[in-house]
């Protein structure tokens, strides 16, 4: 199926990924929306290449679509907050956080001192 030209679009460029929203038209002049994801990709040799991921979504899956949309972006917000953890996407996370485990698990006699009541 050829897509034809957008008609309304907007980008939201998120670090490597970014999200192109476009609305289209379908054969019959009815208008639909494709959500892409774009991520970048970098080789060894610096090259680059681009993954992309579409989604279709028609008028008649609007309103369910919202909904649920609405219900996950609530149920993660209320569970983890809003703040990002940043760490976890950086590519050596788990070297760093194996490291950073062993060093909790193997306390120093100065971090004995640093006890406040609260962790009693």
């Amino acid at each position: 199926m050829l897509e034809k030209e957008e008609i309304f679009s907007k980008v939201l460029r998120a670090g490597r990924r970014t999200y192109f929203f476009d609305v289209r038209a379908t054969k019959a002049d009815d208008y639909y929306i494709t959500i892409t994801e774009s991520k970048k990709f970098t080789e060894e040799d610096g090259s680059f290449h681009f993954k992309k991921h579409k989604i279709y979504l028609y008028k008649e899956d609007f309103a369910a679509f919202s909904e649920i949309l609405e219900d996950m972006t609530s149920y993660v917000l209320n569970h983890k907050g809003e703040e990002v953890i940043s760490e976890r996407h950086q590519k050596d996370f788990k070297k760093e956080y194996n490291t950073e485990k062993a060093e909790e698990e193997t306390p120093s006699t100065s971090s004995f001192t640093d006890v406040e009541f609260d962790d009693i």
